[in-house]
């Protein structure tokens, strides 16, 4: 989440006059994250999220992630909901960007993950996968394998200012993965369905349970979701919840996560060998897009870079991670 565009009040009345929410008491920009300007809404109805959709999200694609919200939401996935005008419509326009109003979903999310978030983070993502059954739209992924070639080259003029020699590195693990990288089809092929693609801490909500062990509350930040291989969306949880402030893994998260996972969907065995290759491409991914984001993000905007080195330590990590034993299987 972040801030780009920013809202007068007169143009944020005129908007919610189109919504049945009562009147507005508060109003706040979201500065955490990277892809959209968000605010927190509070209104004598309730507790809401403004979204205004930039940069990468396509605006033909905005009613596919707001029917997937809707549709993961009735098969009782704790999700935010779009929230409809009187005219019935969720998506909407304001400040020349399209935007929709969400609901406010309960829950703190971790700053420093424990072994006790893991678990039921990987059953929230096993059910997210089950729920997505029978949405039957899909959305090929636009940051998949077929992207990174392109973006590495739109990183290179800036790069090696990053790092001295890293875009020389990443087009040799790049190769490397593309070389190891399951098919989407025929043999080989491993299970897909609507992924998260970006199920960060920061996208995951929890409260403590009756037990004073954490439960997770709530699942944001769909606008990455796509159509993908599902244990791809479990390797971009291993890098993002598994590895400590030092980057070090660390490898009793990555069993409790897998095992929370599998307690809702076994992953196959099939599934569990590519691990290691899905885990790579995950981390190029990611390094890919901070890297770009590091040398274009609009001076004056009120958001947080994340530094693209971090993943290159994680890129490393499952690079000499040539079996499933390292992630603690």
């Amino acid at each position: 989440m972040a801030v780009y565009t920013e809202v007068s009040d007169e143009a944020l009345r005129a908007f919610l006059a189109g919504y049945d929410l009562g009147e507005l008491i508060a109003f706040r920009g979201i500065a955490e994250g990277v892809e959209n300007s968000n605010y927190a809404l509070k209104t004598t109805g309730g507790d809401f999220i403004l979204t205004l959709y930039e940069r990468r999200v396509d605006p033909a694609e905005l009613p596919w992630f707001l029917g997937l919200m809707r549709h993961l939401a009735a098969r009782g996935l704790a999700c935010p909901q779009p929230v409809a005008g009187h005219d019935g419509e969720a998506l909407r326009a304001l400040a020349g960007r399209p935007a929709a109003i969400c609901t406010f979903l309960p829950g703190v999310w971790p700053r420093r993950p424990a072994v006790a978030h893991c678990g039921p983070l990987g059953g929230a993502l096993a059910a997210l996968h089950a729920a997505g059954d029978g949405f039957s739209a899909e959305r090929p992924n636009s940051l998949g394998p077929q992207a990174w070639g392109p973006l590495l080259e739109r990183c290179r003029p800036n790069g090696d200012t990053v790092q001295p020699g890293l875009c020389a590195e990443l087009d040799g693990h790049l190769a490397s993965i593309l070389q190891d990288w399951p098919p989407l089809s025929g043999p080989g092929a491993l299970p897909r369905g609507h992924i998260h693609a970006d199920l960060f801490p920061d996208n995951v909500f929890f409260l403590e349970g009756t037990d004073r062990r954490p439960r997770v509350s709530g699942l944001i930040d769909f606008y990455f979701a796509c159509t993908d291989t599902l244990a791809y969306d479990v390797a971009i949880c291993l890098n993002a919840w598994c590895f400590e402030p030092d980057l070090a893994f660390n490898v009793t998260k990555a069993r409790a996560l897998l095992a929370g996972y599998n307690a809702v969907r076994p992953l196959s065995t099939d599934e569990m060998a590519a691990l290691p290759v899905l885990c790579r491409g995950a981390a190029l991914r990611f390094l890919l897009t901070r890297l770009y984001d590091w040398a274009n993000t609009p001076p004056g905007a009120m958001v947080t870079r994340k530094d693209p080195l971090e993943y290159l330590r994680r890129l490393r990590f499952h690079a000499a991670a040539k079996e499933v034993s390292a992630y603690g299987v």
